[in-house]
C-alpha cells in the first residue's frame, strides 16, 4: 500500500535504529500501563511471560530471514544472537558472548530496559532482569531446537552489580 510521495526518507540504518527504539518504547509503555493498573509484581511477572513468548518469535523470524531452520551448534547460535543484537536490536545494549565448549558466558554492560526503568522512577529497576534469564533460555532453546539448555544468572545490574553475567550451558543427553 502506498500513501503517496514524501520528501522524507530514512536510510536502512536509520529505519533499523528507529524500529529498535520503538520496540523498547512499546515494551516500556506496556509495562508501565500494567504497572499502573496492577502494581509492580504483576507487571514484572506478566512482562517476563510476554518477553519470553516474543523472544521465541524473534529467533524464529531471525532464522527464517536468514534461511535457517536451526542453529548448527552453540557457536552458530551465538553468531545468530550477535547478528540480532548488532543489526536488529541495536538500541541501547552492549555486551559480549564468549563460547567455551558447551558453555556461553554472556556479559551485558549496558541495558536499555534497565535504563528505561530508572528513567520511569519506579520503586525497583530490576523488572528487565526478571525477564532476562528466561529470555536467554528461550533464545537458545529456539535456536538449538531439541537441545536442553540451562541458564544460570550470576550477576545483575538491576540488583547492584556492575554488569549482568549469565552462563548458558548445553546439557548433553544422558
Amino acid at each position: 500500500m502506498v500513501f503517496g510521495t514524501t520528501p522524507y526518507s530514512l536510510t536502512e540504518s536509520d529505519r533499523a535504529d528507529l524500529m529498535a527504539r520503538l520496540a523498547m518504547a512499546w515494551d516500556g509503555q506496556w509495562f508501565l500501563k500494567v504497572y499502573d493498573e496492577f502494581g509492580w509484581d504483576m507487571a514484572a511477572t506478566i512482562n517476563a511471560h510476554v518477553r519470553q513468548a516474543f523472544g521465541r518469535i524473534e529467533m524464529l523470524l531471525l532464522m527464517r530471514s536468514l534461511g535457517k531452520h536451526r542453529a548448527e551448534d552453540l557457536q552458530d547460535a551465538v553468531h545468530l544472537l550477535r547478528a540480532y543484537y548488532n543489526q536488529v536490536f541495536i538500541a541501547g545494549f552492549q555486551g559480549s558472548f564468549e563460547v567455551c565448549g558447551n558453555t556461553v558466558h554472556i556479559s551485558v554492560t549496558k541495558c536499555a530496559a534497565m535504563e528505561g526503568s530508572k528513567k520511569a522512577g519506579l520503586e525497583r529497576i530490576d523488572q528487565a532482569c526478571i525477564s532476562c534469564a528466561g529470555l536467554f533460555q528461550i533464545f537458545f532453546e529456539t535456536l538449538l531446537r531439541g537441545q536442553t539448555v540451562v541458564v544460570d544468572t550470576i550477576e545483575q545490574m538491576g540488583c547492584g552489580a556492575e554488569r549482568c553475567h549469565s552462563i548458558v550451558r548445553l546439557v548433553e543427553p544422558s
